[in-house]
């Protein structure tokens, strides 16, 4: 049977059968203390009045409790206990049996602690202490108590005992930790003992201990630990453990079946907060690795001064603002001849980067009207103003060489499991790194793994990460862009980013417009040298009528007439531009219904083969329509209700519509499988009158949104 240890106050009142003291209540946490017999009236087995003071006059300590015995002998009072002290005895009544038992066992349980914190306390013979920290732990797993505090205690007792003796041998080293390895199977290290354990893994990685002890030590704090910060030793252990681990022959291949082992065999990691921890342990061994040159800021603004755009008086120069560019001969001949009016800009080289001084009034302007905002500022705005990073060389030591090559190939593993990638993303969006690192060309090297990864999975959730996590703050596509501190490559790379998110994102203009406004040259640039995403972009911005400078249309128009997928692209979109206009030239009839169970094929055979500019009503409802009907829809200008009751239209079609047909008032999506988010992009039909969403998937959130 097991029972719970008791704690402060849990015995409250218990009959006393002596003939020469009383006893009310045990403070189990260090004392038991009496009452005397004229300080105490019982009646019906309660207290009935007491002194002010409440407690005997006298205490007893644990250690003073020479013997506790379970009373049997015959005649014996019913669920008694005896202590056995100097100079008398005490007898316990508890009310059943199995509080006296509980009294029982916390009672040896106590005492038995205190002898030994005792012994232990003063060491001598060191085979004498181990043979002592194992009748300890044996006593702790075979307690019939359940507690924290048996496990811990014992825990805690060695832990002190470490701590006090800086002479011992690795031998004894990896003696007690072989000693004390069966309470670590349930329970967290106390931070002394990690501190000990970390120790040891800097001294002998190779040690059989770290594979066979602590193993399934840090597989039980990744899988329970709920908050590094409340205990930053226990990532610290974890984080020496796979440095250990990377030490042995075999190097990072034991690493990675390490991380095998903690997703598991199947598809989907049965503990959730896995991933979280290991993440929260990269993050912190990367950042050490840039310790040395974090703590040597001391010339380079804060993040206030950052946020506020000032600088500190002479010793904080110069006062114009530093900007990161990668060693682009294209990009720097592209800004050189944005406009005549300003000044040749100043390039200061550095072994790892450039730094672009320039003196334009727009960017002071710029600088100067963030003054007294207290939003947190963009990561590449701190990267653009600090002088103390951006000009010096980032060279690691050796140590922190192979740190960061561990731990950034750990990142690389957790990318490579699709269960875990959605989460990863989401950790890492907000670019979690000290920005030492993002200007530590090897390191983002190294990482661009990572974020190819998320720019070729199809799913949202992951590659909708790769923009910024708010409005105003710069995101990995931003920093791995053409012109980016982290691009490394002809834009391969953002090309790749581009194409996944065109294909997701439902605010198709609004990222086109973006497109145009930062990246129009790195996109025309590689639509010269025939990347077909960017030809796409090239086409949809004219298109949409994004550009509305003149000459910058006729530049796009000649870039795409220099490849041959470009022309062929070009040619495509003039001839749809044709179709349209002659369609609203014609006219046609203002309603239309098509027949049941038609399809999208159909569909496009019937706007074909008429005119149909001024159709203003159509119902598609209970037909075999998808979302690729949504491409004929958007050629109707003036649609202004559209019915899609029971049809296979879904958000994907919804998205195209938002963005196309403006005048659209009426709009039926009843017993459609759209969800929210092709719903959410209804925000933007300011036209639009009258939606039916029943028996759709609608949340009470998007409703409201939309109301």
């Amino acid at each position: 049977m097991r029972y719970k240890l008791l704690q402060e106050g849990d015995i409250q009142v218990c009959v006393i059968r002596h003939p020469r003291t009383f006893l009310s209540k045990i403070l189990t946490s260090k004392f038991l203390r009496r009452w005397e017999p004229h300080h105490l009236t019982l009646a019906d087995n309660s207290v009935a009045s007491a002194t002010p003071t409440g407690y005997m006059e006298n205490s007893i300590s644990y250690s003073a409790i020479e013997d506790v015995q379970l009373l049997s002998w015959e005649n014996a009072p019913k669920y008694c206990l005896q202590l056995t002290i100097p100079g008398g005895t005490v007898l316990l009544q508890a009310a059943n049996s199995y509080l006296r038992d509980q009294w029982f066992h916390s009672l040896q349980w106590k005492k038995k602690i205190y002898k030994y914190k005792k012994v232990l306390s003063n060491p001598s013979r060191w085979e004498v202490v181990l043979k002592e920290i194992r009748t300890l732990v044996d006593m702790a797993l075979t307690s019939p108590l359940q507690d924290d505090s048996i496990h811990q205690a014992p825990l805690e007792i060695v832990s002190k005992l470490l701590s006090e003796n800086n002479n011992l041998t690795t031998q004894d080293h990896e003696s007690i930790i072989v000693a004390i390895a069966p309470l670590l199977e349930n329970n967290h290290p106390p931070p002394d003992l990690c501190e000990f354990f970390c120790k040891h893994c800097r001294e002998r990685p190779r040690s059989m201990v770290v594979i066979e002890v602590f193993t399934p030590v840090v597989q039980r704090i990744l899988k329970h630990n709920m908050d590094f910060g409340k205990c930053p030793r226990l990532r610290l252990f974890t984080q020496e453990y796979i440095l250990a681990l990377n030490e042995l022959n075999a190097g990072m291949e034991v690493v990675k079946k390490f991380i095998h082992s903690m997703h598991g065999p199947t598809g989907q990691c049965p503990h959730p907060r896995v991933l979280p921890n290991l993440v929260a342990v990269c993050l912190a061994a990367i950042y050490s690795c840039y310790e040395e040159f974090i703590n040597s800021r001391d010339n380079s603004p804060s993040l206030k001064e950052i946020r506020n755009g000032c600088q500190q008086q002479c010793d904080r120069k110069p006062n114009l603002p530093l900007r990161l560019l990668h060693t682009s001969p294209d990009l720097v001949s592209q800004e050189a001849t944005l406009t005549e009016s300003r000044l040749k800009p100043v390039i200061v080289t550095s072994n790892e980067i450039h730094v672009e001084v320039e003196r334009n009034n727009t960017t002071n302007q710029k600088m100067t009207a963030n003054v007294g905002n207290d939003s947190e500022p963009n990561l590449i705005d701190c990267l653009m103003v600090s002088p103390t990073c951006s000009t010096m060389s980032i060279e690691l030591s050796a140590q922190a060489d192979r740190i960061l090559g561990c731990y950034v190939e750990i990142l690389k593993m957790l990318s490579d499991y699709d269960d875990w990638r959605p989460a990863l993303a989401s950790l890492l969006q907000p670019i979690p790194f000290p920005k030492e690192a993002l200007a530590h060309e090897k390191f983002t090297k190294e990482l661009k793994y990572v974020i190819q990864r998320f720019a070729e999975d199809p799913r949202q959730e992951v590659h909708s990460c790769l923009l910024s996590v708010r409005a105003g703050k710069d995101g990995w596509f931003q920093l791995y862009s053409p012109g980016g501190v982290a691009c490394d490559d002809d834009g391969e790379l953002f090309a790749s980013m581009v194409h996944i998110l065109m294909g997701s994102c439902y605010k198709t203009k609004k990222f086109l417009l973006s497109l145009a406004e930062n990246k129009l040259g790195p996109c025309m640039l590689l639509a010269l040298r025939g990347n077909q995403t960017m030809v796409e972009i090239l086409c949809l911005m004219l298109e949409y009528n994004i550009i509305d400078n003149n000459d910058t249309q006729l530049q796009i128009i000649s870039t795409l007439e220099s490849t041959d997928v470009g022309k062929r692209m070009y040619e495509q979109l003039c001839d749809r531009q044709r179709e349209l206009k002659e369609l609203q030239r014609k006219g046609g009839p203002t309603r239309l219904t098509l027949p049941s169970k038609s399809t999208d094929a159909d569909l496009a055979r019937l706007l074909s083969s008429g005119s149909f500019g001024n159709l203003e009503n159509l119902s598609l409802a209970f037909t075999n329509v998808t979302s690729a009907c949504a491409e004929h829809l958007i050629k109707l200008p003036s649609l202004k209700q559209l019915n899609l009751w029971s049809t296979q239209f879904g958000d994907a079609g919804l998205r195209l519509l938002s963005e196309h047909l403006t005048m659209l008032q009426v709009l039926n999506l009843c017993e459609t499988p759209v969800t929210d988010a092709g719903l959410l992009a209804l925000s933007s039909m300011k036209s639009l009158c009258s939606l039916n969403m029943n028996s759709t998937k609608l949340s009470a959130d998007t409703y409201e949104d939309l109301k």
